[in-house]
């Protein structure tokens, strides 16, 4: 998709922290930047006459100081990009989450200011990643500079979106990336059949050579798009959210899919999805299927 790259803008530290990362990402994408401000009105304690009329004056005021900073942030970071400003009426969460329509990502900070309509992880985040139609980038951590993209590889369909994303930020940015694909005895390629009972015995030779295979095709028609990319394949046994999160120290970015293998039907960000965003100690972003 070529449509601009979209970042909550709330005046908070986080918040501009996340246009820095959405301008760097807009220039890298060749498209435009869209600073969008969601003014919550019941939440903001707004005075009768709204922040357009002469007794909002000081409100107005702050939110286009917070825009005009923001602005300033963005053509520092990556100049000649081109930068709109905008101001929602609106709950940040359904604002942002239509704007992700036609945007090609939409970065957000992982915490922020109540008074503005917050961008806490748990709200707006947390929504976004499970429900936004494009690519969800929360800046949250400290991100290694020279650190690789770090993917979570589980083979199911629902995760492509998230291994061609992963790809393409590592091809855009000159890193290298890491497919990290953990398997344990618990996992449902460990039994001869699916009538299996988790007590029966397995093949553990067996078993890793079926996850090296799921990793391998997972990567296969990617890894052909972006040949530049070096790829490190890490396979691990053991939980994979604790694998990424302590894999996250040394990473830029963590890549996952909004709901992988053995989630719930119903369930639209899963556990290891909803983990990472929490404890991961770099940037998370979240790809829904098809999300790319």
């Amino acid at each position: 998709m070529n449509g601009p790259v979209v970042v909550g803008v709330d005046g908070s530290p986080s918040s501009m922290e996340a246009v820095e990362v959405a301008a760097r990402e807009a220039g890298l994408r060749r498209v435009g930047l869209r600073l969008v401000h969601a003014f919550n009105w019941p939440a903001a304690h707004v005075p009768p006459g709204g922040p357009w009329e002469p007794s909002g004056a000081g409100l107005r005021e702050l939110i286009d100081d917070a825009l005009a900073k923001a602005e300033q942030r963005a053509h520092r970071r990556a100049p000649g990009i081109e930068v709109t400003r905008e101001v929602v009426i609106g709950e940040p969460v359904t604002v942002l989450e239509i704007e992700s329509c036609t945007a090609s990502l939409v970065v957000v900070g992982s915490r922020g200011l109540n008074r503005f309509g917050a961008l806490l992880l748990g709200s707006t985040a947390g929504h976004l990643t499970a429900h936004a139609a494009c690519p969800v980038l929360v800046v949250r951590g400290r991100p290694n500079p020279a650190g690789p993209v770090l993917l979570a590889v589980d083979g199911s369909p629902s995760a492509h979106g998230a291994v061609e994303f992963a790809f393409a930020q590592a091809s855009m940015h000159g890193r290298d990336l890491i497919a990290l694909h953990a398997w344990s005895a618990q996992s449902e390629r460990a039994y001869d059949g699916p009538s299996d009972p988790p007590f029966m015995t397995y093949d553990e030779s067996r078993m890793r050579d079926e996850e090296q295979r799921v990793l391998t095709e997972a990567l296969g028609g990617p890894g052909e798009k972006f040949p530049d990319v070096t790829v490190h394949r890490r396979l691990v046994r053991g939980r994979i959210r604790h694998s990424l999160i302590e894999a996250s120290a040394e990473a830029a970015l963590v890549v996952v899919g909004a709901r992988g293998r053995g989630g719930f039907a119903g369930l639209l960000l899963g556990s290891v999805s909803q983990a990472v965003l929490h404890h991961a100690q770099c940037p998370v972003a979240v790809v829904r299927t098809g999300g790319v």
